[in-house]
């Protein structure tokens, strides 16, 4: 199981360590979104801290209704104890979760500062 914890400003947080190809790693918070398909998204400074491998480009269509174009790296991350490579989104925000990474899995938030947060393969 994966624990977490809800920011003061309701950001669902769970600590994760990501891995380049050449055995790179650091562990950081990152942010579970479920309006996020993807697997993950890191700022372009820590893909670069990382020397993730590139794979290629992406477009998503953003809830303002405008495309963005962004690069999309590889790297392993440790996930309820195992690893497990993923695409890395390169976007200039907080570290994000998306639902890719989530699937198979029971997402529980208390949505309240310093609620709980557990993610579980289900029973």
């Amino acid at each position: 199981m994966i624990t977490g914890v809800v920011t003061p400003d309701r950001a669902a947080t769970v600590q994760l360590t990501v891995r380049s190809t050449s055995g790179q790693e650091t562990t950081l918070a990152a942010v579970v979104d479920t309006g996020f398909d993807g697997s993950l998204s890191l700022t372009s400074a820590v893909i670069l801290s990382l020397g993730l491998r590139w794979r290629g480009r992406g477009r998503a269509l953003l809830a303002d209704g405008s495309e963005s174009v962004f690069d999309i790296f590889e790297a392993t991350v440790t996930w309820d104890g195992h690893q497990r490579r993923v695409a890395v989104d390169q976007v200039e925000t907080v570290p994000l979760i998306g639902m890719a990474l989530l699937d198979g899995y029971e997402l529980t938030i208390q949505v309240r500062a310093s609620g709980a947060v557990s993610i579980k393969p289900p029973p």
